[in-house]
């Protein structure tokens, strides 16, 4: 890698995207056909990585085919063992192995008081994002041991350091990720492969307005009065943006970021409370 100086501003992350190449790594991002999944994909694309994404949505895997040449793309729920499993048997046969792994797949579960939650809601919350990181990780590790070295992010949320009242099962799950984060650190690192967790805090789009319409629908306030209500909680004072996260995904994965491993790592504007 040349010797390049890094330039930090006020609205990029860097000026120069050749300190962050990724020429010839193998990435998997999973959930990559839309919202942050697609921007981390764009990024890894752009720095020379060999992209694969899986998703639900077939017609936004196609369009993501359409708009990066060469992605390799999977129908898959990842919640699902035999759909993990038909994954990464395309990945073998379409990349050969694996160096990056993005555990992106996640829902925003239901929005209610514990005693109001259904249970098969709760279950596929965690399926989703939790369960789903745990299937994905131990298809994956065995590809980055047989490189030697490697890096896995997976998707926590603020809500897994900060708890969030009537989004338990989103909470709870997201807990999760930081503990299988930590565990997998301390069980990898041996092998040349760091692991961390990126923990969003209100990332703008239309997943972030489904949440605050239906908070502010439980409570029976207006929309914008919900959303002002958030943001006051940010120090910032500012939700956070897919390209936010995206910088930093390609931060951890690229030589600039490999010694840093096991750390929950916010990308949210100092998000106070939830």
């Amino acid at each position: 890698m040349r010797n390049e100086v890094l330039i930090l501003g006020r609205d990029r992350a860097f000026t120069d995207m050749n300190t962050f190449r990724l020429d010839g790594s193998r990435a998997l991002i999973t959930a990559g056909a839309s919202g942050i999944g697609r921007v981390i994909a764009k990024y890894l694309f752009e720095a020379g990585a060999k992209v694969h994404i899986c998703d639900i949505d077939a017609n936004l895997l196609e369009a993501c085919s359409g708009e990066f040449p060469g992605i390799g793309i999977t129908v898959a729920d990842v919640s699902d063992d035999n759909a993990v499993d038909h994954l990464f048997a395309e990945i073998q046969r379409n990349l050969g192995g694996l160096d990056i792994l993005v555990n992106n797949a996640g829902i925003a579960g239901p929005t209610a008081a514990i005693e109001d939650i259904d249970p098969k809601d709760w279950r596929r919350c965690i399926e989703v994002d939790l369960t789903a990181q745990f299937l994905v990780a131990r298809r994956a590790v065995p590809m980055l041991k047989a490189k030697g070295s490697g890096a896995i992010i997976n998707m926590s949320s603020a809500a897994g350091r900060l708890g969030y009242a009537f989004r338990t099962p989103y909470a709870a799950a997201k807990w999760g990720v930081i503990g299988l984060t930590q565990s997998l650190a301390k069980e990898l690192g041996p092998y040349g492969i760091s692991v961390n967790a990126i923990l969003p805090g209100i990332v703008s789009g239309p997943r972030m307005e489904g949440v605050i319409k239906a908070r502010a629908e439980q409570l029976g306030m207006p929309y914008q009065a919900m959303e002002k209500e958030y943001l006051q909680k940010v120090s910032l004072r500012r939700m956070v943006t897919a390209d936010d996260v995206a910088a930093m995904v390609l931060f951890l994965v690229s030589p600039m970021g490999r010694n840093v491993s096991g750390q929950s790592i916010g990308v949210c504007g100092n998000l106070e409370t939830l």
